[in-house]
């Protein structure tokens, strides 16, 4: 999973350690919550080595976990997420989603409605609470260090732009090929891992369920979006400090 995942290159990772790389399964499950218990472990130990951690992406409910820890959510209830997911069998995504809506709009907002597993999470806390997901008070569990979160900032046509560019060339450094390779090892969009925007796009089209033009389609608008939801979610952080782009490499250098 080099392509679609837009991993750094060894050449780009040389003399720079990075974490959090092909340390696990794809079979294996991840969580934010294991992120933030993982990276707060491995901050410590690169501050005790007089070291600065830098932590980069996008992932938006891991860098909230990070930050704040997260709510403290009932365990699971194995019959009404069968029923759940009975019922995204049998209704669909679409339909479960807009249920979602109408019962916890703000938990809605910032979900990817393809993330099967959070949404049907959303829905199952709700059915065993009575509370939507988003009320449920966050863990007193900050970040036990000093930070400043910045956010990088682009003209919003430009970032389009920028993301049309880069679907097209992750198509032609071997995207199909490498989900291909993935198939035929048995893996699907059914493991969490590859249920991500650009991999479940080309499995459709490997199937044969859509057209090579709906594709390209399907992974530029739905990075798009994501993009968009990326944007609308980060407003919520008062300390953040946002950086435009236009001038970064200049601003680097100083």
């Amino acid at each position: 999973m080099n392509i679609g995942t837009a991993k750094p290159t060894l050449e780009e990772r040389r003399g720079i350690p990075h974490h959090f790389i092909d340390e696990l399964n794809l079979e294996e499950p991840f969580s934010a919550g294991r992120f933030a218990i993982a990276a707060r472990q491995r901050i410590q130990s690169i501050l005790e080595r007089n070291r600065l951690p830098i932590i980069v992406g996008g992932s938006t409910l891991y860098v909230h976990a990070l930050m704040y820890g997260l709510p403290e959510l009932p365990e699971g209830d194995p019959e009404i997420r069968a029923k759940l997911e009975q019922r995204l069998y049998d209704e669909g995504q679409v339909a479960l989603y807009r249920e979602l809506e109408r019962v916890d709009p703000d938990f809605a907002k910032t979900l990817d409605p393809t993330k099967t597993q959070r949404l049907i999470r959303g829905l199952e806390v709700y059915y065993l609470t009575g509370r939507p997901l988003s009320s449920i008070t966050t863990q007193e569990d900050g970040i036990p260090f000093r930070y400043r979160l910045y956010v990088l900032q682009r003209d919003r046509s430009d970032l389009y732009d920028r993301i049309n560019q880069r679907v097209d060339e992750m198509i032609d450094a071997g995207l199909i090929e490498e989900v291909r390779s993935l198939l035929i090892r048995g893996y699907d969009e059914s493991i969490n891992a590859l249920n991500t925007i650009g991999y479940k796009e080309v499995f459709a089209y490997l199937r044969g369920e859509v057209t090579f033009a709906q594709m390209i389609y399907l992974i530029k608008r739905n990075t798009r979006r994501y993009a968009k939801r990326q944007i609308t979610w980060f407003r919520r952080y008062k300390e953040a400090i946002y950086i435009s782009c236009d001038g970064f490499h200049d601003l680097v250098l100083r």
